[in-house]
């Protein structure tokens, strides 16, 4: 079965500020505001890298789970790893199998995806979707293709998860997704989810991306590390 990378979801305390830095320093352009996530208290904003895309989610109201992460990680970081299968029955068996709760359906206009509960898999959101059509992404609004600009970044090629435990957390993963545990590495069709230890105070989290550049790099963005590796072009 495939199975890619679609979307990365970071959280951050100030929506305005976190736009402001991805636009200035990866070169991407808004394609969607989301008025579905007010269901959960918050805004967020979408951005398409290249088929992937990169959303920011940020309370809007107290009491959501994303104001107690930001709480619980001391700032802003990662939130969510949405990936993207053909068929979702085999994963609800295996999500039953396994003990893997779900703890929200989201369900629109061709496309269904199922929210895990991050107490039973660790380290962030995990989301599992299946689309009608393959290279349609509905969560990303109808135009996001029109956003596309790969002139700094063309795609990520890397989740970095940190945990006290890598390995027992990678293993996890892997069980749920149904995916090989490499060294603390999971492959999926088009990136990889690695595991490292959590060596700075803030716990387990998704704490670095990594993405295919025009000019390699080094910084900080929403309290992850991206690092950009140049595609020689």
């Amino acid at each position: 079965m495939r199975m890619r990378l679609r979307q990365v979801a970071l959280v951050a305390e100030d929506l305005t500020a976190a736009e402001s830095e991805i636009e200035a320093e990866l070169g991407l352009s808004v394609c969607f505001r989301d008025p579905g996530v007010s269901i959960f208290g918050l805004g967020n904003v979408l951005y398409p890298v290249g088929e992937q895309l990169l959303e920011v989610v940020s309370p809007v109201q107290t009491g959501t789970t994303a104001g107690r992460l930001l709480a619980k990680r001391c700032g802003d970081g990662g939130y969510m790893v949405i990936v993207q299968v053909d068929d979702l029955d085999p994963f609800r068996d295996r999500f039953r199998k396994t003990g893997t709760r779900v703890v929200f359906e989201a369900v629109a206009d061709g496309v269904t995806g199922l929210h895990l509960h991050p107490s039973d898999v660790g380290g962030a959101i995990l989301s599992v979707d299946q689309t009608d059509d393959w290279d349609a992404w509905p969560w990303a609004g109808p135009y996001w293709r029109d956003h596309i600009h790969t002139g700094v970044v063309q795609r990520i090629s890397a989740v970095e998860v940190q945990a006290e435990s890598p390995l027992a957390m990678a293993e996890r993963w892997s069980e749920v997704l149904g995916r090989q545990n490499a060294d603390a590495s999971i492959a999926l069709d088009d990136a990889e989810i690695r595991f490292v230890d959590a060596t700075d105070g803030r716990g387990e989290g998704v704490s670095g991306l990594e993405l295919v550049a025009a000019q390699s790099g080094n910084f900080e963005i929403c309290g992850v590390r991206i690092s950009l590796i140049s595609n020689g072009g």
